[in-house]
């Protein structure tokens, strides 16, 4: 895709257990335009921070390794970057903002001394002109008192204003691409809302890519241009926003559909999908969702589907098994 600033190929990981190795994320594809913002949904245990960490390079060395596949940044194969390779882009080129504020940054030091940081790893600028754009970086992100804040810790914050901090660390290298993850999930609603409308409005004057990972579909509704739907380390649905919304083809993404309260109102309690996500060495021949789709027939126990493609739409279910609409 010639406007394409991420491509993801095929991208399976590979974590040592107790019980030997198991395969977290299998044959994951998807790819990010220049521009666009691209949400990426699904429970906790689908696979969408382990994702994330792939593409950061942030995976745990020692458990963990890519088996295949390519995650390739501006036609970069980022696989291949050694350690001192990725942390020239780190900060600099992709930026990443963590669901916990508190834990990401460092209590014993200043938000000055935290924000000054990447700008000294990757730019050549005096300590003045460091300052400076520290604070203009914190004024655009709507924290009040930018010149005091600079010189105050963490625990000194509210939760919203720590996760303004933690946007401005993502933006103070100008990054191409920024990855969110689950950016407002500790905050309380009307905070959220807020942090939402930062980011939709900086990523617009900044010109950037946006990676959103959520649970939460009114927020994807609200900010993405396509949707990636994961389920137990693989990609099931993948379309534009409002085609998912209109038309969800896989049983799992319609459950999600189902479950937010906006489509629960008149109902006397809220609809949850049954059954867990299954761990990855639970994992068997057959459909990932069979065990919990109440559409489940013979074959999807027995057979993988592939990736069936109708337009711009994909899923991944037998029920799309048409021979015009099959691809993979």
């Amino acid at each position: 895709m010639a406007d394409a600033i991420l491509e993801i190929k095929d991208l399976k990981i590979q974590f040592k257990s107790g019980k030997g190795t198991v395969e977290p994320i299998r044959g994951v594809n998807f790819t990010i335009e220049k521009g666009e913002t691209l949400g990426v949904v699904g429970e906790s245990g689908s696979g969408k921070s382990l994702t994330s960490l792939a593409v950061m390079g942030l995976l745990p060395d020692k458990i963990s390794k890519i088996t295949s596949g390519e995650i390739l940044f501006g036609g970069k194969d980022l696989t291949a970057l050694t350690e001192k390779q990725y942390r020239k882009l780190r900060g600099n080129e992709i930026s990443m903002i963590f669901q916990e504020p508190m834990t990401s940054l460092n209590p014993v030091f200043t938000i000055g001394e935290q924000l000054s940081e990447p700008l000294r790893q990757h730019k050549k600028m005096s300590k003045k002109a460091i300052n400076q754009a520290i604070i203009a970086v914190l004024k655009q992100v709507g924290i009040p008192r930018a010149e005091e804040i600079v010189n105050e810790y963490p625990h000194q914050l509210s939760g919203g204003m720590r996760q303004r901090v933690m946007i401005s660390l993502a933006l103070l290298g100008e990054p191409r691409l920024m990855i969110a993850d689950e950016p407002t999930t500790a905050l309380d609603v009307t905070i959220q809302a807020q942090i939402l409308e930062l980011m939709k409005n900086i990523k617009t004057q900044n010109d950037m890519s946006l990676l959103l990972i959520t649970h939460d579909l009114g927020v994807v509704a609200e900010m993405c241009d396509r949707v990636v739907v994961m389920y137990a380390g693989e990609i099931v649905e993948m379309a534009e926003v409002n085609e998912l919304f209109d038309r969800p083809l896989h049983p799992y993404t319609q459950g999600l559909i189902d479950s937010m309260p906006s489509n629960n109102e008149r109902k006397s309690r809220l609809y949850s999908i049954s059954g867990q996500v299954p761990k990855p060495e639970e994992i068997k021949e057959g459909c990932v969702f069979a065990n919990r789709c109440q559409y489940a027939f013979a074959k999807c126990f027995q057979k993988t589907p592939p990736v069936f493609q109708d337009g711009d739409h994909l899923s991944k279910c037998w029920l799309q098994d048409t021979t015009e609409g099959e691809v993979g």
